[in-house]
């Protein structure tokens, strides 16, 4: 760490923000007070074409709950995306495997987690939290349930993609983690998150991913985990990660996010305590990168990362554009 870079967090550290004084690190540019609806945000600039999506559920007075799902799924689809659904980075073992989980305004939710050979795992988690008494399937056992259920299988690895796992195992590599990945085109992942209040305050939320590159066979980080990649409570509002899992799971993020909103925390405010829990309770924390985006029920929205170089999209009545959030680390 620089010794500019310290002295930054040995300022925020000692402030704390946890109190009062956060509203010194609110970004200048994220919506303050109630906006008209409805109201989506996105992790990442691929959530600017997924906000659009979403938005033509929204504009035309459609639940947020489909909105979410048809946005995140243009992500799914995307080739060019290389952290997320078709033509993500495989695990080591050249496997492209896939989390997803999905929220409503009432609590209920549905997720998939080390999911092979379908392209889009949001919509397979939707349906485990509609057609299911449960809250996730994984592996065999998703897939089985998605092919019941009319998805078809197909091969997520594409030529692009398997050239670079070869390339990678050849090389003998061993798995490293990457900060904001989407701007750099290397071995990692950033999830796309997204959360939106449509015109009658129902709020919902989606995320879904690859996971990271190159990851261990098996693993599965915190886009599947109701409480950790994502969590909505209508009454409050809702919460969503991306970045390195591993840190979100062991703080419960996206619920601790939410529940800083519920004891009157602006969003921006309660993501930026969050990433202030991560650096208080986790060594290391300063070689990754961990981006949080939420919407109150009132449809204010905020964002925080840990490093700086995290962007969110945003898509209002009035808006739609790309913002970087403001970061822990401030840049140099």
């Amino acid at each position: 760490m620089t010794s500019t870079t310290r002295r930054s967090f040995i300022a925020k550290a000692t402030l704390g923000i946890a109190g009062v004084g956060l509203s010194k690190y609110a970004h200048a540019g994220f919506l303050s007070g109630s906006e008209s609806l409805p109201v989506v945000i996105s992790t990442w600039r691929h959530g600017l074409p997924a906000n659009e999506a979403a938005w033509e559920i929204l504009s035309n007075g459609g639940y947020s709950l489909d909105a979410v799902e048809s946005g995140v799924r243009v992500t799914e689809a995307d080739p060019g995306v290389i952290t997320v659904g078709y033509g993500g980075i495989p695990d080591a073992k050249g496997k492209v495997t896939l989390d997803a989980c999905i929220m409503d305004e009432k609590g209920n939710a549905g997720s998939v987690a080390y999911l092979q050979g379908i392209k889009h795992p949001i919509s397979v988690a939707r349906l485990v939290m509609e057609k299911t008494p449960h809250v996730m399937l994984s592996g065999k056992g998703a897939q089985k349930f998605a092919l019941d259920n009319g998805f078809k299988k197909e091969k997520l690895l594409t030529k692009k993609m398997r050239k670079r796992w070869k390339k990678w195992k050849k090389e003998e590599r061993e798995f490293s983690t990457k900060i904001n990945i989407e701007n750099q085109l290397e071995e990692n992942h950033d999830t796309i998150s997204m959360l939106a209040i449509d015109k009658d305050g129902r709020l919902c939320g989606a995320c879904t991913t690859s996971g990271m590159g190159f990851k261990m066979h098996g693993r599965v980080g915190d886009s599947p985990i109701i409480g950790a990649g994502l969590f909505v409570d209508g009454e409050v509002g809702g919460a969503a990660a991306t970045g390195s899992g591993e840190l979100v799971m062991k703080t419960l993020g996206s619920f601790l996010v939410v529940e800083f909103m519920r004891n009157g925390m602006s969003p921006t405010n309660a993501c930026n305590a969050a990433i202030e829990r991560i650096t208080k309770k986790i060594p290391d924390f300063e070689e990754h990168q961990i981006g949080y985006i939420a919407i109150s029920k009132s449809g204010e929205i905020g964002a925080a990362s840990l490093q700086p170089g995290f962007d969110y999209a945003v898509k209002t009545p009035e808006i739609s554009e790309l913002r970087e959030a403001d970061a822990w680390f401030k840049k140099l």
